[in-house]
């Protein structure tokens, strides 16, 4: 386990995705930033936020569900973007770029969630 949350890849990226997110919907019209807005904000902080609770926790266990959590908010997430994509509240390239940041992220968390936990000699 790394010595502090910072020095976790996955949650720099994760943190990073959210703070791009927040910029994409502080842009919105107010009908969309109070709507969807507001909902894709809350999925997208919820991914770092349950990667930092999870690692808090000092408990192999919690941190792996809290990671789980975490995922569930990615996939969340995600779909908000395609929502926001298909009604056209962002552009192409805008959701390109955060589906491609998500992808790694979610290869990394899911790689992150593997290696939770003791480890055992064969």
């Amino acid at each position: 386990m790394a010595l502090r949350l910072e020095d976790l890849e996955v949650y720099n990226l994760a943190s990073e995705i959210s703070d791009e997110i927040w910029t994409v919907a502080s842009t919105m019209p107010n009908f969309e930033k109070y709507t969807i807005g507001q909902q894709i904000v809350r999925s997208a902080d919820s991914i770092s936020a349950n990667i930092a609770e999870g690692y808090g926790r000092y408990s192999f266990k919690e941190n792996k569900n809290f990671c789980l959590y975490a995922r569930g908010s990615l996939i969340e997430t995600k779909d908000w973007i395609g929502k926001c994509k298909r009604r056209n509240i962002i552009g192409e390239t805008v959701a390109q770029d955060i589906f491609q940041k998500m992808e790694r992220l979610n290869k990394q968390l899911n790689a992150y969630i593997k290696s939770i936990g003791p480890k055992t000699d064969i």
